[in-house]
């Protein structure tokens, strides 16, 4: 299959694992920020691959992982209200909030369903004059443009039934807070090649000189990923950072511009709590002024938002990459994922889903 499995030769990754030994000359960590990285760096034994110098740790990058407990209680709290429909992706059913999930709740009669995309939850609105629709709008830049498109094209059909509870993220921020961090350990990051396709990598520029690090956007095949290492390596070495394209086959520096254009016409920039991370300036997105009138916080009441509490789950210190998956107590034991204790199990693009399935302890 092409771009596939030309990216998965096992002589060249054990080729590119044998050249960054060659050049390693003292330890290195490095930080990937998207759950796609860190499946494919577990499926396929990466970071078992590279030598012992070199830590692969795994950063936020699920963007349903990150959505914190107080937008999951709104989205229960409004699909709980009579003549309301909640559309949301499949992810988002099981991720806990402080007392339910969606999932539950649908069991107990709400009116939940599951969209494959944003413009489905259009059509559901259309088909129900009498109901309000709202969608709730999670991800990082990858998902903003067609969550921003399908407000767009509600207010063009005049769609007074539908609205967005949003809980976008951005990504260059939360890497300026990883970094800001006290005991911060990461020295490169292998930056999440699909959200540099919508807004380039011209906003990592700043944070890799002011900084000091190297940031590489990489793809998500295993010589994508080894490559992104070596380049980190190579700078880290040479005592150089900048911000590096592994995956241009698919990223260009400005990114798209038409994608970016109708984010900036439908969101604007607001500060955003992540679970496990915090309050983070600038953090996210909300939806403009312009739109207002398809904000569902506007019309149900703003989210609450309170801070978590820890309680047995430790997956706030896997989203900081302060801990792997298996060096929770619970992993594997009484966190699996047929009874996930927290987010990071939940979740498909989770770290902890991605060691309990490839990387499962004996007899877990």
């Amino acid at each position: 299959m092409k771009y596939r499995d030309e990216y998965r030769t096992p002589d060249a990754a054990r080729g590119y694992a044998d050249t960054i030994a060659r050049i390693t000359t003292r330890p290195w960590t490095l930080m990937e920020v998207c759950g796609g990285q860190t499946h494919a760096i577990v499926r396929f034994g990466i970071d078992q691959l590279l030598p012992e110098t070199i830590s692969l740790i795994h950063g936020p990058g699920c963007p349903v992982c990150v959505t914190p407990i107080a937008y999951i209680d709104k989205a229960l709290e409004i699909a709980g209200l009579p003549g309301v429909i909640l559309c949301t992706f499949g992810d988002m059913l099981r991720v806990p909030g402080t007392h339910s999930d969606l999932s539950a709740a649908r069991a107990r009669g709400a009116d939940i369903r599951v969209v494959y995309s944003p413009l489905e939850a259009l059509t559901v609105a259309r088909e129900n004059p009498g109901d309000e629709v709202v969608f709730f709008a999670v991800g990082f830049e990858t998902t903003a443009p067609a969550n921003a498109m399908a407000v767009y094209q509600a207010e063009r059909a005049g769609l007074e039934n539908f609205s967005v509870l949003v809980s976008q993220v951005l990504v260059p921020p939360a890497i300026r807070a990883l970094l800001d961090r006290p005991g911060n350990q990461v020295q490169g990051f292998l930056a999440a090649g699909h959200v540099c396709t919508i807004t380039g990598y011209e906003a990592y520029e700043p944070i890799a000189r002011e900084h000091g690090v190297p940031i590489v956007v990489t793809g998500f095949e295993p010589l994508d990923i080894l490559e992104g290492v070596y380049r980190c390596v190579r700078q880290l070495e040479k005592g150089e950072s900048c911000v590096e394209n592994q995956y241009s086959r698919a990223v260009r520096r400005p990114g798209n511009a038409m994608a970016q254009h109708v984010m900036q016409a439908v969101f604007q920039m607001v500060p955003r709590q992540w679970r496990g991370m915090g309050d983070i300036p600038a953090s996210g997105l909300g939806v403009s002024l312009a739109y207002r009138s398809f904000d569902a916080e506007a019309r149900f009441g703003t989210v609450n938002g309170e801070a978590e509490t820890q309680g047995e789950c430790l997956s706030g210190a896997v989203l900081r990459g302060e801990i792997r998956p298996d060096q929770c107590p619970a992993f594997g034991t009484r966190c699996t994922p047929e009874r996930p204790l927290g987010v990071t199990m939940v979740s498909e693009e989770g770290a902890c889903a991605a060691y309990y399935r490839y990387r499962r302890p004996a007899g877990g």
